[in-house]
């Protein structure tokens, strides 16, 4: 194994080195080896001197040997060398935006790996501009290659349909999928002296969606979904300032999309009286998103479950990946996963159940370890 493996190398490395310690500079310019030979008949044999209790040996035999100790010391240490990079299996993991909580959690998840395998598994974090990138990847990344998206993403990417109409589908068939991460969640903060506790109750509402991103554009979705478009009042202001515009009255509610807890939200429930609004189940089928239920006593003062709508982020490799590195990588992340939720709380919110919201294959080496967990698969993920 890795460990025995290096331990020789490490030993025959230092018994070369020793060796090379042990000759000394005589003042006959020649090598003076100590206790190497006993008897005259060995000196003879090798036509060099008997000197004391040790060999003195001159000239160009000298130098051969020192050549030959050369040799062995420098193939030592390259085949110690190849042992360790052999031993380490390492994986690219493309992410998101450097400034985001998914970038983050690859970072959490990189050093989780690396603990929970003893620097077996190393992951080399890259930076992304989305999942349309990451996916797009698959079709040119060779090896270990793993990327975060949701299913939906790959599922249009092997139907050659939205961003990737006329891309070849024979990469992305390959993509198969590890496990899940957090989700991105949607809530809709309300002020609760606003009186909105539903979703009617927006109606004639301040609200601050922000701009550009994943949870303005489902945010203004669904208030279209739900009738309400063109009867709320949306503000013009950045997410980043909700919080303090929520606190202050500017705004009844806002809406945010992220891995729950979600941190704008605990710090608006930390100092205001917020309701976080829970979606019907015709609302839910409205959205065609998954649902998420959000525990009772995730922020201040919720005393009941939020069932919301979601968009599911997976992890994903390609049948690139051997079964044995996916085998490594899912079991890795749900043995390490309660860890990861002791400092960064998002984590705690992936559970097996999760494995329901993928659309698509399920890679071979995964499905060992989920054979393994008694979690549950469909047959055609499988």
């Amino acid at each position: 194994n890795r460990i025995s493996s290096l331990t020789f190398m490490y030993f025959m490395l230092s018994m070369a080195v020793n060796l090379g310690h042990f000759c000394q500079n005589a003042p006959e310019t020649g090598l003076y080896f100590a206790l190497i030979a006993t008897n005259e008949r060995f000196a003879a044999k090798f036509g060099i001197q008997s000197r004391q209790s040790g060999l003195l040996i001159q000239g160009e035999e000298a130098l051969n040997i020192l050549r030959t100790l050369g040799v062995i010391t420098a193939g030592i240490m390259a085949l110690s060398a190849a042992s360790a990079a052999q031993a380490e299996t390492r994986v690219t993991l493309k992410s998101a935006k450097a400034a985001s909580s998914y970038y983050q959690m690859a970072a959490q998840l990189s050093e989780a790996m690396k603990t929970g395998t003893n620097g077996d598994v190393i992951i080399t974090v890259e930076e992304s501009q989305g999942s349309v990138q990451n996916v797009m990847e698959a079709m040119v990344r060779s090896g270990n290659y793993v990327f975060t998206s949701p299913p939906g993403l790959v599922g249009l990417a092997q139907n050659s349909k939205g961003p990737f109409e006329g891309r070849p589908t024979e990469k992305f068939e390959a993509v198969r999928a590890l496990f899940p991460i957090p989700s991105l969640t949607m809530h809709f903060v309300m002020r609760s002296d606003s009186g909105a506790t539903d979703f009617a109750g927006l109606e004639g509402k301040t609200i601050l969606l922000g701009k550009g991103s994943f949870g303005a554009k489902e945010g203004e979705k669904y208030l279209d979904l739900f009738g309400l478009g063109g009867k709320v009042e949306l503000a013009d202001a950045e997410l980043s300032n909700a919080v303090a515009a929520l606190k202050n009255g500017q705004i009844d509610g806002f809406v945010t999309a992220g891995s729950w807890p979600a941190p704008n939200v605990i710090e608006a429930a930390a100092g205001t009286d917020v309701n976080v609004l829970s979606l019907s189940d015709e609302q839910l089928a409205l959205t065609k998103r998954d649902k998420t239920v959000i525990p009772a006593g995730t922020y201040s003062g919720q005393d009941e479950d939020i069932t919301t709508a979601s968009l599911s982020v997976v992890a994903f490799a390609t049948t690139e990946m051997d079964d044995e590195t996916a085998y490594q990588l899912t079991k890795t992340f749900w043995e390490q996963k309660a860890k990861m939720g002791e400092s960064s709380s998002w984590w705690n919110g992936v559970s097996p159940d999760m494995l329901g919201n993928i659309a698509g294959k399920i890679h071979p080496g995964a499905l060992r370890y989920y054979a393994e967990a008694g979690f549950p698969v469909r047959d055609d993920q499988r």
